[in-house]
C-alpha cells in the first residue's frame, strides 16, 4: 500500500533540488510489501467471491477490441480465445491490427510520449498503486476467474499470478522508480550535478506469454511508469485476463494513448515494430527462436533507428533438480511434484531434469509415483480439488514432463558438470543436500547454470522484492524483473552540470 502522499514527494524532490551542494542521495522510499496469498478455504468471503466470478463466466464471450488512440477498433481478421480445458467455451472474440492500424498505434503512442515523460515520476508511480489497489480489492475476483478459465490455472496458481505478482510489480516498480529518482551524483560547489531518469526516446514494443497474466502487465506496464510510450501485444491465449488487465490500468488514470492495446499475428507485429524508426525497446517473454527472429531483425535495420533498441528477453529453460544423497527426501518428492507439475509444467521456471542418486532413487521414485497417483487433472473453475488442467494448447510440447538422471552417488562432481552442460538453457535450478560442502561445491560448479538458484527448494515460485527474476544464456537478457534494476533498463538517464559562478580565466595556473 502507498503510505505517503504524491505531494510528499513533490516536496521531497523539491528539496532535493534545493539542498546546498545537493550532499544527500535518497529520497525517502515508497513502503510496500507482498501481496498476501489468499487461502480459499471453504466459506471464506474470496472463495465466496471467486465463485461468484466464475459464474458469470460460463457460456461468455467477452468481446475485446483493438485500443488505438484511445478508440476501440476492430479489424476484419476476428479471432477466438477458447478455454484449454473446454473447447466449447469461446471466452474471448478478438480481432488482429494490421499493419496499417499498427502504424496508427504507433503515430498515437509517440505523440503522447513528450507529455507523459515530462510527468514526474511520482504521479505515474500513482497509477500503477492505484492500479494494485484495484486488482487487491474489487477487481480481484475477475482477473482471478479469468486468468482460470482462459488459462486453465487452479485457484492458487491463479491467485499467486493475477492477484499476489501482478500487484507486487506494481507495487514494487513504483517503489524502485521513486526511489532511483533519488539516486543522484556527487556535487562539488559552486557546481551542482543531477541526474534525470527519462524515458526512451521512441517506443517500446511488448511482447507478451500466455502463461502468467501478470508478466503481461509488467512487460508493459514497467516501461510505461518509467515514461515510455507502448504497443503491448498481448497472447491470443491470454487476450482475456490481458485486456481486464489493460481496463484496470486505464480505470487506474493511465492515460489514453500511452499504451497501444494491439492484439496482432507475430510475424506482422515483429515486421511491422522492427521497420520502424522510432522503436526503442523490446519487452519480450516467450520462445528462443521468436526472440532470436526479432533480435535479428533489429540488427538488419540498425541503420534506420533513431536510437540504439533495448532488447530484453525471457524465453524459459530447462531447469533442473539435482539431489545429493544428503538431501530430505520429503522435499525433494514435495518440491519436483510441485515443480514439474504444478500449472502443468507450463511455468518458465518449471523442473524438467531430475538428478537423482542411485541410493535414494528407488524411494523418490515411489513416493513420487504414489503421490502422482493421487493428482487430480480436470475442470479447475467446477472442481477447486483440481492440481492442474489441460495445457494450452496443442502446439509445443511445454507441459509435465520430467527426464530423470540415476547417477553412481560418489560421481556427484561429475553429474553436476553434467548438469552445467546439458542443454543451452540457464534459468532456475535447485540443489537439494544438507551437506554443506556439497552445497559449497554446487553453487561454485552450477554458477552460470541458473539465473535464479534455489538450495533446498523448488525451482519455481520465485517472489517479486524477494526473488527477482531471468536467466541467461539461452533464458534471455537476465534483466531481473522484480528487482530493484529492472526500471532502470526502460530510462535513459541525462546527466545535468550547472555551475554558479564566473569560470574565471580560460589560462591554467601552471601556464603563468
Amino acid at each position: 500500500m502507498l503510505l505517503r502522499s504524491a505531494a510528499l514527494y513533490r516536496a521531497l524532490l523539491a528539496r532535493r533540488g534545493r539542498a546546498a551542494g545537493l550532499r544527500w542521495r535518497h529520497v525517502s522510499s515508497l513502503q510496500v510489501a507482498n501481496e498476501p496469498v489468499l487461502a480459499f478455504t471453504q466459506g471464506s468471503p474470496e472463495r465466496g467471491a471467486l465463485q461468484k466470478a466464475l459464474k458469470e463466466l460460463k457460456g461468455r464471450t467477452e468481446a475485446i477490441p483493438c485500443v488505438v488512440g484511445d478508440e476501440e477498433v476492430w479489424t476484419s481478421d476476428v479471432r477466438y480465445q477458447v478455454s484449454p480445458f473446454n473447447h466449447g467455451h469461446k471466452v474471448a472474440k478478438f480481432c488482429y491490427a494490421d499493419k496499417a492500424l499498427l502504424h496508427r498505434a504507433i503515430g498515437a503512442a509517440l505523440a503522447a510520449r513528450k507529455e507523459w515523460d515530462l510527468k514526474p515520476v511520482v504521479d505515474r508511480a500513482q497509477v500503477f498503486l492505484k492500479a494494485a489497489d484495484l486488482l487487491s480489492g474489487p477487481r480481484r475476483a475477475e482477473v482471478l476467474a479469468k486468468t482460470m478459465v482462459g488459462q486453465g490455472k487452479t485457484v492458487i496458481q491463479a491467485e499467486i499470478d493475477a492477484a499476489a505478482e501482478l500487484i507486487d510489480f506494481f507495487r514494487f516498480n513504483a517503489k524502485f522508480a521513486v526511489e532511483l529518482e533519488g539516486e543522484q551524483p556527487l556535487s562539488v560547489p559552486p557546481s551542482t550535478n543531477s541526474v534525470l531518469y527519462r524515458g526512451l526516446e521512441g517506443f517500446v514494443a511488448a511482447i507478451s506469454p500466455f502463461n502468467f497474466t501478470a508478466i503481461g502487465g509488467n512487460l508493459a506496464g514497467a516501461p510505461a511508469l518509467m515514461g515510455n510510450v507502448v504497443l503491448w501485444k498481448p497472447s491470443d491465449t491470454a487476450m482475456l485476463a490481458s485486456y481486464t488487465v489493460y481496463r484496470v490500468l486505464r480505470e487506474a488514470g493511465l492515460p489514453p494513448n500511452i499504451i497501444q492495446f494491439v492484439p496482432a499475428d507475430g510475424p506482422t507485429f515483429g515486421d511491422t515494430v522492427t521497420s520502424s524508426e522510432h522503436l526503442c525497446g523490446i519487452n519480450f517473454t516467450g520462445s528462443v527462436p521468436t526472440f532470436k527472429h526479432l533480435w535479428k531483425q533489429v540488427a538488419q535495420n540498425l541503420d534506420r533507428f533513431r536510437t540504439f533498441p533495448r532488447l530484453a528477453g525471457e524465453c524459459g529453460g530447462k531447469n533442473f533438480h539435482f539431489v545429493h544423497r544428503s538431501a530430505d527426501v520429503d522435499s525433494v518428492v514435495s518440491g519436483t511434484l510441485r515443480s514439474a507439475f504444478e500449472y502443468g509444467g507450463q511455468k518458465c521456471s518449471a523442473c524438467s531434469r531430475l538428478y537423482a542418486p542411485r541410493s535414494l532413487w528407488p524411494q523418490i521414485k515411489g513416493r513420487l509415483l504414489e503421490e502422482l497417483g493421487g493428482i487430480k487433472v480436470g475442470d479447475p473453475a467446477e472442481d477447486f480439488g483440481t492440481f492442474f488442467s489441460a495445457v494450452i494448447d496443442a502446439k509445443e510440447i511445454f507441459g509435465p514432463v520430467l527426464a530423470v538422471y540415476v547417477y553412481p552417488d560418489e560421481e556427484y562432481k561429475e553429474t553436476l558438470r553434467l548438469v552445467d552442460s546439458t542443454g543451452s538453457y540457464g534459468l532456475t535450478g535447485a540443489v537439494f543436500a544438507q551437506d554443506r560442502d556439497v552445497l559449497r561445491e554446487a553453487t561454485e560448479l552450477l554458477r552460470n547454470a541458473a539465473g535464479n538458484f534455489y538450495i533446498n527448494d523448488k525451482s519455481t515460485g520465485s517472489v517479486v522484492g524477494q526473488q527477482p527474476f531471468g536467466g541467461a544464456r539461452a533464458s534471455g537478457t537476465n534483466d531481473k524483473p522484480g528487482g530493484p534494476h529492472y526500471v532502470l533498463r526502460w530510462t535513459s538517464p541525462q546527466v545535468i552540470k550547472e555551475t554558479r559562478g564566473p569560470l574565471g580565466d580560460w589560462r591554467y595556473p601552471y601556464m603563468q
